[in-house]
């Protein structure tokens, strides 16, 4: 199984910038209304959204609104889980406020 990594750093007003293994941008997070955060790639279409969930969790959509999957922390990383509660992946701090993500493919 190979998996898909990427470094997420934090931007201006709030905003998340996400980086690919080389570096290159693949997407933005914005923050948006009631806690939620939308999410952008590249070249600016919205992708999808987060909105925070009971105990910590966070529940994910995708641009039509459909559930895709949650996040949960842990003790040192946030695990991530597809619709049917299987874990994906799971992201671990960083330096100076970045975020290291690993997806299972």
């Amino acid at each position: 199984m190979s998996k898909k990594e990427f470094t997420s750093r934090p931007g201006l007003f709030g905003t998340t910038n996400h980086y690919d293994s080389r570096g290159r941008k693949i997407g933005e997070s914005r923050p948006g209304l009631f806690g939620t955060t939308n999410h952008y790639d590249a070249n600016g279409r919205k992708v999808g959204s987060s909105s925070p969930g009971f105990f910590g969790s966070t529940t994910h959509r995708d641009a039509n609104g459909r559930t895709v999957g949650s996040s949960q922390p842990g003790m040192f990383s946030t695990h991530h889980y597809d619709k049917k509660g299987h874990r994906v992946g799971k992201t671990e701090p960083g330096f100076f406020g970045s975020k290291k993500t690993r997806w299972d493919d």
